[in-house]
């Protein structure tokens, strides 16, 4: 039975185990993602946070903790700089694991360990970009609002013209209208002149004849 075990040796004695664990802890920090089986992710996944959970205070103390373990002077201080600020506002969970499938040979079960400030960092910059889509949106809005109502008074001030026009034409000249009536009243007796005189023509020659 699995009991008072509170973590997994690996198959492997203590100093191969330390050493494994700096070295990959070491490789997750320089490229932040490594391939490597199940079994080794989620033992070095503990080791990992807990070093990111005290690289968020930057002490002297902790950089000797840490120091301890990891070697490397230039991924030290990648881990108090960068991945340390980082993570400062996260309350744990600094790493994911994405099953690969089984590796062929001895059918071990593959992962990928990585940190995910990538998802972190994508969030940020989704919240800004639709905050400044929203104020690009609102600006044309409102100024297409404004020459719609400047266009109002507009209108009612041509209507208001036309009206004026319509009634302040002269009293004393003629409009077309009339002009054409007096043109039928001239005509008519011009026509009735001629038709007596047509009548007067044919008489006189009825009295020709008959003489």
């Amino acid at each position: 039975m699995k009991h008072k075990i509170g973590f997994n040796r690996l198959g492997r004695k203590a100093s191969h185990r330390k050493s494994l664990h700096r070295n990959m802890t070491t490789s997750l920090f320089r490229y932040e993602r490594i391939k490597t089986t199940k079994a080794k992710a989620l033992a070095i996944r503990r080791t990992a946070e807990k070093m990111i959970t005290r690289a968020k205070e930057d002490s002297v103390h902790n950089r000797r903790i840490i120091g301890k373990d990891i070697k490397d002077k230039e991924i030290l201080a990648k881990l108090f700089t960068d991945l340390g600020p980082r993570y400062k506002e996260r309350p744990g969970g600094y790493t994911r694991i994405l099953k690969l499938g089984y590796r062929q040979g001895d059918a071990a079960e593959m992962v990928l360990l990585e940190l995910v400030e990538e998802e972190v960092a994508d969030q940020k910059k989704g919240k800004k970009k639709t905050a400044k889509k929203a104020k690009v949106e609102k600006k044309p809005a409102e100024k297409a609002e404004k020459p719609a109502k400047a266009a109002e008074p507009v209108e009612e001030a041509e209507a208001e013209t036309e009206a004026e026009v319509k009634t302040e034409e002269p009293a004393g000249e003629e409009t077309p209208a009339e002009k054409a009536e007096e043109s039928v009243e001239s005509a008519a007796p011009a026509e009735e002149e001629k038709a007596e005189e047509a009548a007067a023509d044919e008489s006189s020659e009825e009295e020709k004849k008959s003489e």
